[in-house]
């Protein structure tokens, strides 16, 4: 493998040049999603018994501490002994590609991390050295919030969404049996979507760095952010208030932490400003 060019200020790359190094970059990170989801691949059982059907199992931790929250307000909710549907597969080839998706999906979810940092190699050399120490722990950072965002996602998210959407009937005429794609779908929406949106404090970060987000503007529409959160929660959370304000709470600490990010990046600027000026 080619290994990352170090560009002198003198010699300045072509635009071939810069795509042969995109093309390696991405070569390394496809490799490295590749590798894990044949672990994924080979786990077989741990993967699809233990983590992808985990939250259809009344056992599942989130099912079993909602339950004991309940029962201390003299409620029965999220206390059952099994979901009231069941998973097919109808299709010959359905299992053996919810197989090879699921693997790639948990490939790139370990990776990430590594992606990162590749993604970070590519666009560094374009950087000055200032801005490249002041965005130090980048990686760690915006990795930490991506995996924070997965488990919440689904020790959280799925697990509502499932029970909702695994115990809604119309009518007692018209059965739950659900398709693994369908099912797998949900747990993936959830998961991934979880860990983009925990992603908020970085990409307000960045948004700031290049003059596009302020602290101002982010707490003028601070109302406008707090109703799309709502209505986010609504959409992939059952239809009661619980479960939107669980699902609600850290989204909304996480706008308010991007103001604070948003705000120490000004004053940065500002005060480096006064320096040079």
């Amino acid at each position: 493998m080619a290994k990352t060019k170090q560009i002198s200020p003198e010699k300045e790359m072509s635009f071939l040049d810069h795509l042969e190094e995109l093309r390696w970059h991405l070569i390394r990170s496809t490799i490295a999603v590749v590798i894990l989801a044949t672990v994924a691949f080979i786990f077989k059982g741990f993967v699809f018994d233990v983590l992808l059907l985990g939250p259809k199992s009344a056992d599942f931790p989130t099912y079993r501490l909602l339950c004991k929250s309940a029962q201390l307000i003299n409620l029965d909710s999220f206390c059952f002994t099994e979901l009231p549907f069941k998973l097919q597969s109808r299709k010959m080839a359905d299992q053996f590609s919810a197989h090879i998706w699921t693997s790639i999906t948990l490939g790139f979810i370990v990776a990430f991390p590594y992606i990162l940092k590749e993604f970070w190699n590519f666009v560094s050399p374009g950087l000055r050295k200032n801005e490249r120490s002041n965005a130090r722990g980048f990686i760690f950072v915006a990795s930490f919030l991506f995996f924070l965002g997965v488990l919440f996602g689904y020790y959280v998210v799925t697990p509502l969404s499932i029970n909702f959407l695994g115990t809604y009937q119309v009518s007692d005429q018209v059965l739950n049996e659900f398709d693994l794609g369908s099912y797998i779908g949900v747990v993936r929406a959830c998961a991934l979507s979880s860990g983009v949106i925990f992603e908020l404090p970085i990409i307000i970060f960045f948004l700031t760095k290049i003059g596009i987000v302020t602290p101002e503007l982010m707490r003028k529409y601070r109302k406008f952010a707090l109703v799309f959160v709502l209505i986010l929660s609504a959409i992939i959370t059952p239809p009661d208030i619980a479960s939107q304000i669980i699902v609600s709470i850290p989204v909304i600490i996480l706008y308010e932490i991007s103001i604070y990010i948003s705000k120490a990046v000004i004053k940065r600027q500002n005060k480096k400003l006064k320096s040079n000026g």
